[in-house]
Parts: C-alpha cells; sequence; structure tokens
C-alpha cells in the first residue's frame, strides 16, 4: 500500500462517485440554458456561493475529467507502487477543475451578464486561479506515465515534440497570447457579443482557459517542455505581465463612461449605476492580478533559495567525497612509500 494509499481513496470516495452521477444525471437531464433573463434578486455572499446551476456543456466536461484523471492515478499508482502519483498533484488538479465550475456553474454565472464586477471575478478565476491548479497536478506526466509504450511513442510523444506544439508552448509566444487575448477581448466587440451571445461566451470563456494554461506553463514548470525556464526567467517573466495588466485595469478605471453598451443598456440594475460597476470591476482585476502575479514570484524565489540550497548542499558533499577520496589516497601512497624505505633498510642491512 502506498503512503498515501487511505488518503486517495478519500479523495476518490468524495470525488469519483458524486462526479459520476451527476454525469449520468446530467446525460438525461434537460439542457438548462446558459444564461437566462435579467435576474431581479440583488445578488448576495450566499446566493453568489449557493445558487449552482448545471449547465450540461460545462458540467459534464468537468465530471468526466475529475472522473478520468481519478482513473489515471488509480492505474499509476498500482503500476508504480513505489513512485505513486503525490497526493498534492491530485488534490490541486480537482481544485482546478473545482474553480472552473465556480466561475461557470456558481451562482456568479448567475450575474455575469448583469454586473461587470461580478463577470470580472469569473475571468480571474479562469485566467489566475484554474489555470496553475491544473498544471500543478502535471498532467502531461500523468498522461505520459499512463499511456502504453505504443500510444506513448506513435501518439503522444509525436503531438508534444510537433512544431505546433513547440511554438504554442514558448515562453514567448504564450506571454504574448496572454497579454494580446486579455486587451483584445476586453476592448473590441466581443465583449458585448459574448455578453449577448451565450454561444460566443463559451467559446471566450474557453479561449481565456487556453491562453491561460498556456501562460502559465513555463511559471509552473511540473511537466517536461522543449523551453524550460529557470528560476530568475520565470520571475521575470510574471514580473513582465504585471504591467500590461495594471495598465488594463487603469483603462477600465479611469475610463469617463461605461466602455460596454450591454451593461449601460440594463439600466442600474440593483441601483448600481454602469460606470460604478465598471470602476469596482477594474479595481477588482487591478488587485487580483497583482497580488497573484506577486505572490507567485514570491514562491518562484523561494522555490528557487530551496533549489540552491539543495545544490549547495549536494555540492558540498561531493566535495567532502572527493577531499576523503584524496585523503584516503595520499594515506595509501604515504603508506606505500613507507613500505618501500622500510624494505630498502632492510635490504641494506
Amino acid at each position: 500500500m502506498t503512503p498515501h494509499g487511505p488518503a486517495r481513496r478519500l479523495v476518490g470516495s468524495l470525488v469519483l462517485g458524486p462526479a459520476a452521477g451527476l454525469a449520468a444525471w446530467l446525460v438525461a437531464a434537460a439542457p438548462v440554458a446558459a444564461h437566462g433573463t435579467f435576474d431581479p434578486t440583488p445578488p448576495t455572499l450566499w446566493i453568489l456561493a449557493s445558487g449552482w446551476q448545471f449547465d450540461p456543456t460545462v458540467a459534464i466536461p468537468l465530471a468526466l475529467t475529475a472522473v478520468g484523471w481519478l482513473w489515471v492515478v488509480d492505474r499509476i499508482d498500482k503500476r508504480h507502487p513505489h513512485n505513486p502519483v503525490p497526493l498534492r498533484r491530485t488534490i490541486a488538479f480537482l481544485l482546478g477543475l473545482f474553480a472552473i465550475a465556480v466561475a461557470l456553474q456558481s451562482g456568479i454565472e448567475r450575474y455575469d451578464t448583469t454586473l461587470f464586477s461580478i463577470h470580472m471575478v469569473q475571468h480571474l478565476l479562469l485566467l489566475l486561479v484554474a489555470p496553475p491548479l491544473l498544471l500543478i497536478g502535471a498532467p502531461v506526466t500523468q498522461l505520459l506515465r499512463v499511456a502504453s509504450p505504443w500510444v506513448r511513442r506513435r501518439v503522444l510523444l509525436p503531438i508534444l515534440e510537433s512544431t505546433p506544439v513547440a511554438i504554442a508552448s514558448h515562453p514567448v509566444t504564450a506571454w504574448l497570447a496572454f497579454i494580446l487575448v486579455l486587451w483584445l477581448s476586453h476592448f473590441s466587440p466581443l465583449f458585448d457579443l459574448a455578453l449577448e451571445n451565450p454561444p460566443v461566451h463559451q467559446l471566450e470563456h474557453l479561449l481565456y482557459l487556453v491562453v491561460a494554461l498556456l501562460f502559465w506553463f513555463p511559471v509552473v514548470g511540473a511537466d517536461p517542455a522543449r523551453h524550460r525556464l529557470g528560476y530568475p526567467a520565470r520571475a521575470l517573466y510574471l514580473l513582465a505581465a504585471m504591467p500590461p495588466s495594471s495598465f488594463l485595469a487603469m483603462e477600465l478605471l479611469f475610463a469617463g463612461t461605461p466602455l460596454y453598451h450591454h451593461y449601460l443598456t440594463l439600466n442600474a440594475p440593483y441601483g448600481i449605476d454602469a460606470l460604478v460597476d465598471q470602476q469596482a470591476a477594474a479595481a477588482i482585476m487591478w488587485i487580483a492580478s497583482d497580488v497573484t502575479f506577486i505572490g507567485a514570484i514570491l514562491l518562484i524565489i523561494g522555490a528557487w533559495m530551496r533549489h540552491e540550497e539543495r545544490r549547495s548542499a549536494e555540492t558540498e558533499s561531493r566535495t567532502d567525497l572527493e577531499r576523503a577520496a584524496l585523503a584516503s589516497r595520499a594515506d595509501r601512497l604515504a603508506a606505500l612509500r613507507a613500505a618501500e624505505r622500510a624494505d630498502g633498510e632492510v635490504g641494506r642491512r
């Protein structure tokens, strides 16, 4: 039994059963519209936390992904009992899926087309919270470990080593894609279109999630990568993303008029003016993104320091072994020379 066996079985029992049941129920259930009519009930923290609704196009993929992850982990642990998937990776991956569910299925989704401030919380969950948690799970590594040698050699590795994947996962490409999507989605007709067209809104969410996964991939560094960043480069990578994100928030905060026609036409729902709501959304974005990036940079610096300490200890250990080997060799040579001198003295006698 692996060291984490009981805990992993607990996680599995808590997630696998409900997830499978949810998936089965949703397959049979009638589709629920992702965006209903204007909700006359003002949002409260309780409604945002408890007002869950289940859109099959979101809930079924999330449930199946959770079930698939637990199956993969179980297979790996049975094949490699002395090298199981660390429990922290399973917890992080499932928390990433939960963050997506909170963004797209909780009470947040209920008001995302009514209040820009709540919409911003939804986007930040998809951009800053869910992706790094999913990547901490090292999904590429787990997929390679569970695959058969034939699938790994003929399917997975050719895809992972292909030119399109290499270009998309390059840190420069990922950084630019993240920033461009962030700016273009907020300062183009796409934003208003997504607010009034549910399929476009879902595509926008998917786009955010994909570019965020690409953006965070070089930072987390849990999976094998062709272009791996060292710890200093990871910190600078995140530091460089802060000004564009902050400037975007400033553009929203200091705009003299509401930028999005959709929110303006709602005529101040719940007595909240569209401009005030926009300023609140900008403040949320500014604070949350800066706190996330600074926190991630501090974590990277901490990991860098621990890495340097381990490397220093390993270097010192190797040096001590080399010194001990040299001392042992010197002792042997000294003993050999002493024996030769003793033999010479006996010969002269």
